[in-house]
């Protein structure tokens, strides 16, 4: 699976024919100096795992110019759908549909979601991690945990889905840090093989590279890995 990390949470995955963006938000994100367009080309599938700007980011105009279909949770589809988004396919926290070449899920995320309109904060659903299960024989199930704090059940998530690629919030502040993240590897992510951090090195309040949790989670069963904003990796 071809995989490029843009920075905070958004990362482009290929695998088949499907070209799939998670959390793109692209404009604004210090991390991120390429071009939108170039990051977005041949997007098949945007995935959402809340309803905040900095992982919205620039899903409508990318759905608008590729045809992009959009997968969230229910109250943010009919949110982005009220903003002018065509495509979409709603669903929500334990549900799973098919998408093709992979099903996603809605897992558990410990998180707030909402977003300003008017002055106000309109709440929108449940904030959620996404599996992606391909169903191309040698790719990884890939489970983006979203922005979340710790929790056992994430044990749960693995026993049921048997994600081999986990991306792991530690910028501490609006997600679990650098220390407690290393612990949800260790303790509660059995058969993953792979992890890359996210949520971090885009705004200062943020942890601001990979470094520490890398240390932290020394002994890991997991391989850790932190590409570099823009450069293509491969996930197995």
């Amino acid at each position: 699976m071809k995989a490029i990390w843009f920075g905070h949470s958004a990362f482009r995955l290929e695998f088949g024919s499907s070209v799939v963006l998670i959390d793109p938000f692209l404009t604004g994100n210090p991390s991120f100096k390429g071009d939108v367009g170039e990051a977005s080309a041949g997007a098949t599938h945007i995935l959402i795992t809340h309803g905040h700007g900095d992982h919205v980011g620039d899903a409508l105009k990318i759905a608008a110019d590729t045809g992009a279909k959009v997968v969230t949770n229910y109250d943010l589809s009919m949110w982005l759908a009220s903003q002018g988004l065509k495509s979409f396919d709603p669903m929500n926290t334990g549900g799973t549909t098919d998408q093709g070449e992979f099903s996603v899920t809605l897992v558990r995320a410990d998180h707030s979601a909402g977003m300003g309109e008017a002055g106000v904060n309109v709440p929108l659903g449940s904030a959620n991690g996404i599996v992606i299960t391909p169903k191309i024989k040698g790719e990884p199930v890939v489970w983006h945990c979203g922005d979340t704090d710790i929790f056992s059940d994430m044990k749960l998530i693995c026993q049921i889905h048997k994600p081999k690629v986990a991306l792991v919030p530690i910028g501490d502040r609006f997600t679990m840090g650098v220390a407690t993240a290393a612990m949800a590897v260790k303790k509660f992510m059995p058969g993953v093989k792979t992890v890359a951090p996210t949520h971090y090195a885009s705004f200062p309040p943020l942890a601001p590279d990979a470094k520490a949790f890398i240390r932290a989670a020394r002994g890991a069963k997991a391989k850790v890995i932190a590409p570099a904003a823009g450069e293509p990796f491969v996930l197995k």
